[in-house]
C-alpha cells in the first residue's frame, strides 16, 4: 500500500511539474527577444514610405523616401524629396552598399572607409543601414533586469561585441516590451563606455497588420541639439512581385517611386 501511495504521489508531482518545465523550455533567451523584435520590421518582403527630418540647432530639413526590402539582406531606398535629392537610390545587397546619383548619372560603391559617415546628413550612419542585423550576429545578449518605459514593461538587454567581431559599438543597451517585443529605446556606447546616441521609438500603432512604432528619434549625446526623426507614413509586408532581381545595380537607374 505504501508503495502504491509513493507511486501516486510521484505521478501527481510530475503532472504539476510538467507545465513549469514546458514554460521554462519556451521562455525566450535574450538573443531570441532581440531577434524577434528585429523581425517585427521584416517580412518575406516589405514596402514603406517614410519621412526623415534632420534637426540641428539652427536649421532642419526633411527628406521623403520609399523603401523596399527582401528578407534581411536586400534593401533599396528611393529618395522622393526634396527636389535636389530626388531620384537618389541606395542599395544594400548582401555585404555591399551602393548609391546612385542621378545628377552625375553615376553609381558609387560605398567603401568600408565610409561606413561611419553620416547617411544623407542625418544622425544615422552608412554602418547603421548596412549592418542592421549585426545586433543579432556580432554581439552577446544578456538580460539586465526590467524597467517600465512609457507605461510598457520592458526587458533591459545588454549587448556586448563577440571576440573578433568587426563592430563599431563597445556596448548597446535595449529596452524591449515584454508583451509585444517592440524596441522602445536603444543606447549606443563607444569602446570607452561613453554614450554616443540614443534611439527612442513611440506612437505605437497597427501598420501592415502589425503593432509597430510609427515615430523614431535618433538623438546625439555628443552634439547638443542634434537629432534625426523618422516617421513611418505607410507600411506593407509580404509584398508580391519582389524578388532578388529587383535589388540589382541595373535596377537602381530604372527604379521609380510607387504610386499609392
Amino acid at each position: 500500500m505504501k508503495s502504491k501511495n509513493k507511486i501516486l504521489i510521484a505521478i501527481v508531482l510530475l503532472m504539476v511539474a510538467l507545465p513549469a518545465i514546458h514554460a521554462q523550455d519556451t521562455k525566450l533567451t535574450a538573443k531570441e527577444v532581440v531577434q524577434k523584435s528585429f523581425n517585427l520590421f521584416l517580412g518575406k518582403s516589405s514596402f514603406s514610405v517614410m519621412k526623415m527630418t534632420i534637426v540641428r540647432p539652427t536649421w532642419q530639413r526633411t527628406i521623403s523616401m520609399q523603401n523596399w526590402s527582401l528578407g534581411e539582406d536586400y534593401y533599396i531606398t528611393y529618395i522622393t524629396a526634396p527636389a535636389r535629392d530626388k531620384g537618389q537610390v541606395f542599395l544594400k545587397s548582401g555585404n555591399d552598399m551602393w548609391n546612385y546619383v542621378p545628377a552625375i548619372n553615376r553609381t558609387i560603391k560605398i567603401p568600408p572607409s565610409m561606413m561611419m559617415q553620416s547617411w544623407m546628413g542625418s544622425d544615422f550612419t552608412n554602418n547603421d543601414l548596412m549592418k542592421q542585423k549585426s545586433i543579432i550576429t556580432d554581439y552577446s545578449h544578456a538580460f539586465k533586469g526590467s524597467e517600465t518605459l512609457d507605461g510598457y514593461d520592458c526587458h533591459v538587454i545588454e549587448l556586448k561585441p563577440l571576440p573578433e567581431a568587426a563592430v563599431v559599438w563597445g556596448k548597446i543597451i535595449m529596452w524591449i516590451d515584454k508583451q509585444h517585443l517592440i524596441t522602445h529605446k536603444v543606447e549606443y556606447y563607444d569602446t570607452h563606455g561613453k554614450l554616443i546616441k540614443t534611439e527612442i521609438a513611440s506612437d505605437i500603432r497597427k501598420m501592415g497588420g502589425r503593432l509597430l512604432p510609427a515615430h523614431m528619434e535618433m538623438i546625439s549625446k555628443i552634439k547638443q541639439g542634434n537629432k534625426t526623426v523618422i516617421d513611418i507614413l505607410h507600411q506593407e509586408f509580404n509584398v508580391k512581385g519582389i524578388n532578388k532581381s529587383f535589388f540589382t545595380i541595373q535596377n537602381m537607374k530604372r527604379l521609380r517611386p510607387r504610386k499609392l
